[in-house]
């Protein structure tokens, strides 16, 4: 595992004016280019505690309260009223098959012709509704993605991540959705220290010796995740990055996506920049996904860290 004991702490000023960084630079901005993706936070609560949970999903955390089938209904809706060029819909949580009524939202994005996307742990939760995920992975092919976080290849490397036990179940899970005729997909994550060769190399073992369908070498279907700390120090991104760094403002996530999430307590739900930043009020952006329609203050270490410096996104490749 990286060695982060040597990493400076992030200094408290940073991150703090929507329009220009600590060093009095243009903070950098992201227009929404086009909707392409809509992500829905079906909420927090996890079967499981893992270490570095970027939205500290657990059993008790309750913070985004679950979306029901109706809410997610009138997001479709609206996509489908106003005619946005929206093709792909992801689940996240949380996990997502704690919502019972997950499997209804699904049937309903896939029957309106949108691809759709599920992260999930392939617990017990997941193993629930296995027979409902074989009828549409029936239904839909693979138009139906469920990606399952793996964190390492191997398992005292995932446990240590996601706790004692939890590998076993993963990896039957995953078995288990190969066997239903599922498109699976698998998320691990880059914090140990190892070459993306490496890493893609070591799933590979795996999946050739428990017969699983995922292609290694595809950064599609085996997705490395860089790992996010927001409180490790990490630069600020301005204006004149763009150029320095080659990276274009329309590759980003926040270009083409959008979640929304339903915070305890709340009366409806609301629309946020990106999967990343749930919880900072800062990017929230209304009810309405015209509302949402603006740009985007890279005003997070993770803006840095995972999608200008990481090279990453949640949706599909």
């Amino acid at each position: 595992m990286t060695d982060t004991t040597t990493v400076p702490p992030l200094d408290p000023r940073k991150f703090r004016d929507p329009d220009l960084t600590l060093d009095g630079d243009r903070r950098a901005r992201v227009a929404l280019e086009r909707l392409e993706t809509l992500w829905f936070d079906t909420g927090t609560l996890c079967n499981i505690t893992c270490r570095h949970c970027y939205i500290e999903s657990s059993p008790r955390n309750d913070r985004l309260a679950y979306l029901t089938v109706a809410e997610v209904r009138g997001y479709l809706d609206e996509i489908a009223r106003t005619r946005l060029p929206t093709r792909e819909i992801g689940f996240t949580g949380g996990e997502p098959f704690m919502n019972r009524d997950l499997l209804a939202m699904l049937e309903d994005a896939l029957g309106r012709g949108f691809d759709v996307l599920v992260l999930t742990n392939a617990m017990r939760p997941m193993m629930r509704h296995i027979g409902g995920i074989e009828r549409l992975a029936a239904g839909y092919g693979r138009r139906l993605v469920l990606r399952v976080s793996l964190d390492h290849y191997d398992p005292a490397v995932h446990e240590m991540e996601r706790g004692p036990g939890t590998w076993a179940p993963a990896l039957a899970g995953l078995a288990a959705l190969a066997a239903a005729g599922a498109t699976v997909a698998v998320a691990g994550r880059t914090a140990w220290g190892e070459t993306e060769a490496s890493l893609r190399a070591g799933y590979a073992r795996l999946f050739a010796a428990e017969g699983i369908p995922v292609d290694a070498d595809d950064p599609a279907a085996l997705v490395l995740f860089p790992e996010m700390d927001d409180g490790r120090d990490v630069p600020e991104i301005t204006e004149r990055c763009w150029g320095l760094l080659g990276v274009e403002a329309r590759n980003l996530m926040c270009a083409t996506s959008r979640m929304v999430v339903k915070r305890k307590g709340a009366a409806r739900p609301a629309v946020v920049a990106c999967t990343l930043i749930p919880y900072d009020v800062r990017f929230e952006l209304g009810e309405s996904l015209a509302a949402a329609h603006r740009s985007i203050p890279l005003n997070h270490p993770h803006c840095a860290t995972f999608c200008v410096l990481g090279g990453a996104s949640c949706s599909r490749a």
